[in-house]
Parts: structure tokens; C-alpha cells; sequence
């Protein structure tokens, strides 16, 4: 199996482009699956203070610092990977809503590094812009200040929509590296990706696969038929090639290796154009303004 592309961020920090998602994770099954993606060759990792699995997490990289880092992780067909250390991984997390606010960001990013039990994150985001409270300016200033200690090594947004990037852009100093966002094919977000583009941000799929709605669609489908592969793995590798940064999750050790296995196979212009004209405005999460 082929490991993940890596992208460069708007600073010159690379990240994996594919990553393991911890969603809805519960704490206790955490560190076991981050240990399992570990071995499937996942450098990559999302998690997030709302998601209330960030020690889990944290125990899941800390096998790092037993067997896998001594002898080198091996991935589940038995092929063993180099020695891994801290700097080989990827790890995002989230400032909740309530936390928002100068000094409540810099609390909660205390709090959030002593549950990973780590010294600095590779991504900081946002996770809402809560739009009516107006704090996500000052909260941003707070991650700056972070981002210039090198606690964070990037810092960026989530769920920000073209308004709520402008008003940020009016007085941060530092260009968001990531907007995390909701996007797969019912939902392609063109507009958003366009400004993304025009800015410089890396965009993040959250949500990649449409809570797993858009597995049963008949053009997906299809072309997994044709490709011998399955219907995740179709829209993974539309994410890939559309230089998105996707983050799917997976509870089983198939479906991990699966979703990391996209790059040995491409999709022609015909299957990308079929891919596109799936849109439908359709979101499976919130909208960002209707999250205060």
C-alpha cells in the first residue's frame, strides 16, 4: 500500500493529505483505534476538545514510545515501516465554542495539550466561528500567539464560510493554513474552495464520505465497479485529486486500511466530471451560521 501524500501548507508545514478522523469517538475506544491506524501506516490524526477523546488520543500516540518506536510500526499486511518519532506525525485539535475569547483559548489550549500529553500540536483550528458571539477574531489573536511560541506548528479555522474569513482577515496578522469544512461530492462547497484558493488556505474535508450517505450513490457506486474498489475509496481519491486534505473515520481494521489505500489506482476526467455533477447543497452537520 502506497503512504499518503503530503501537502505543503501556506508556512512550508507539511500534512499528510489523508488522516484518521476521531469524530464521535468514545474516550475508551480512542487510543486502541489510534494505535490500530498507526499500524495501518495513518500519520495523521483529528481530533478535538469537544470530541472528549483527546487523553485516548494522546495514549494511542504514546504507543510511539514502545514497541512501534524501538522496532518500527508494521502495517497490517506484516510490512514494517521506519522507526517512528513524534516529528513523523500529524496532530490536529479544536478550541471549542465555550472557550472562545483571548485568555479562554490560551486555558483551553493548556488543557487540551495536558490531555494529549504533548508539547506542541501540528494543527490548531477554530471549530466554529459562532458568528453571533464575535469572538473568533480575539480567539485567533490568542492562537497567534501560539503559533509564534511554536506550540502550534500551523493554526487555521473550522466551518468558516467566505463572510466569517474576511472579518478575520481584517485584523489577523497570520493567513489561516487550513479551513476544515463540511465537503464531499452532494456537498462540494465551489464558492468556499474558490476563496480558499485565491488565499492561499489548504481546505480540509470533515464529513468526507457524507456520513457515509454518499456510499450508496449510484454514480459512486458505478465507478467502484469499474475500478474494483469500493465506493469509499472512489471518493477518497476524488478528495486527493481535488488537492483536498480529508480526514474519514473507520472503526473497523478493514475500513481503516481501505480508506488510506487510494493511491495506487486515478480517476479520468469522465469520472471527475460524473463526481461533480453530484452536488446537491446537501449538509449532513450544521450550517456555521446557525452555531452559536
Amino acid at each position: 500500500m502506497k503512504p499518503s501524500l503530503r501537502l505543503s501548507l501556506n508556512n512550508g508545514v507539511l500534512i499528510d493529505q489523508l488522516g484518521f478522523g476521531l469524530y464521535k469517538v468514545p474516550p475508551e475506544d480512542a487510543a486502541g483505534l489510534v494505535a490500530m491506524a498507526l499500524e495501518a501506516g495513518y500519520r495523521h490524526f483529528d481530533t478535538a476538545a469537544m470530541y472528549g477523546n483527546e487523553t485516548g488520543v494522546g495514549r494511542g500516540i504514546g504507543t510511539l514510545s514502545g514497541s512501534s518506536s524501538r522496532d518500527g510500526a508494521r502495517g497490517g499486511s506484516g510490512e514494517a515501516f521506519p522507526p517512528l518519532s513524534r516529528e513523523d506525525l500529524f496532530v490536529t485539535t479544536k478550541l471549542w465554542n465555550d472557550s472562545q475569547g483571548y485568555d479562554a483559548t490560551l486555558r483551553a489550549f493548556d488543557t487540551s495539550m495536558a490531555n494529549l500529553g504533548l508539547e506542541y500540536v501540528d494543527l490548531y483550528l477554530i471549530h466554529w466561528p459562532c458568528p453571533q458571539r464575535g469572538l473568533y477574531a480575539e480567539s485567533y489573536r490568542a492562537m497567534e500567539t501560539l503559533y509564534r511560541e511554536g506550540r502550534a506548528r500551523a493554526i487555521g479555522v473550522s466551518n468558516f464560510q467566505p463572510a466569517h474569513l474576511d472579518r478575520l482577515l481584517q485584523t489577523a496578522e497570520v493567513v489561516p493554513a487550513v479551513n476544515q469544512i463540511e465537503l464531499h461530492p452532494w456537498l462540494q462547497q465551489e464558492e468556499l474552495r474558490a476563496v480558499h484558493r485565491e488565499l492561499g488556505i489548504t481546505t480540509e474535508a470533515w464529513s468526507p464520505l457524507g456520513r457515509g450517505q454518499v456510499l450508496q450513490d449510484q454514480v459512486v457506486l458505478d465507478l467502484a465497479a469499474a475500478h474494483a474498489v469500493t465506493a469509499a475509496q472512489i471518493i477518497l481519491r476524488w478528495h486527493v485529486q481535488l488537492g483536498h486534505v480529508a480526514i474519514p473515520k473507520a472503526s473497523s481494521h478493514d475500513r481503516i486500511r481501505d480508506n488510506l489505500d487510494v493511491f495506487g489506482f486515478s480517476l479520468d476526467d469522465a469520472a471527475m466530471a460524473a463526481m461533480a455533477g453530484l452536488e446537491r447543497g446537501v449538509r449532513t452537520g450544521s450550517h456555521p451560521d446557525s452555531v452559536n
